[in-house]
């Protein structure tokens, strides 16, 4: 049987993907005795936001802050973002959670969920929980024949070694870009890990919109 705050947080629509007792080095906040990752694996929190979605305010991150910070109150914990102000050190404690590995091209791989998931919150709790420990899996890239990630992007921004992000902005800010933006990076597609937990057409063209806006603003000044 389900630990029952993992339970409460899929309750959520949420994931939780992965777990860890702080060591002091971990840099968290005063008084956490543990710490779980949620985020998003697959469609299903998407789907959520979709219905809920006020169009007149139609950002992801205030969403996840009054929806997880509701669930925090209601699990006496403290929640806190990736978007937070000083940045926290999450990629640090995604590796302690064994929430997976770094891919070649950079993203946080699932060896479930593939590259189809994404932090959305850590919830820091006072006590510590009874939870068998959190396990990454095997490497999955360590694995995949041909690594065709790495040979899909259009205009090669990914080398396995860095990400040319300019280069792929000005892709997909162009009509060139059209397959990127309307069905997802080609890259990511490419991955044949965690394939049933692909986001649909509705998500990747949300989520492709809000990365070109941020790094290449619409001149109407709307964002997604």
């Amino acid at each position: 049987m389900e630990h029952p705050v993992l339970t409460a947080i899929r309750r959520e629509s949420f994931t939780p993907l992965g777990w860890f007792s702080p060591r002091p080095d971990d840099r968290t906040p005063e008084g956490t005795r543990f710490v779980i990752m949620v985020g998003n694996a697959g469609p299903e929190m998407f789907r959520r936001f979709a219905r809920e979605r006020d169009p007149r305010h139609d950002l992801m991150d205030d969403w996840c802050r009054e929806v997880i910070g509701r669930l925090a109150r209601d699990l006496d914990a403290r929640a806190v973002y990736p978007f937070d102000k000083p940045p926290l050190p999450f990629l640090t404690w995604a590796r302690r959670a064994k929430a997976g590995h770094v891919s070649p091209l950079g993203m946080n791989v699932h060896a479930t969920y593939g590259l189809w998931h994404a932090f959305r919150a850590a919830l820091l709790f006072p006590v510590e929980f009874d939870l068998p420990a959190a396990s990454a899996g095997p490497h999955p890239c360590e694995s995949c024949a041909g690594q065709p990630c790495l040979s899909a992007c259009p205009v090669g921004a990914f080398s396995g070694s860095g990400y040319d992000v300019p280069r792929c902005i000005g892709h997909i800010a162009s009509s060139e870009g059209t397959d990127c933006m309307e069905g997802g990076c080609l890259a990511r597609r490419a991955c044949p890990v965690g394939r049933p937990f692909t986001y649909g057409r509705a998500q990747m063209q949300f989520h492709m919109r809000a990365f070109r806006n941020a790094h290449h603003p619409s001149p109407t000044g709307i964002s997604a």
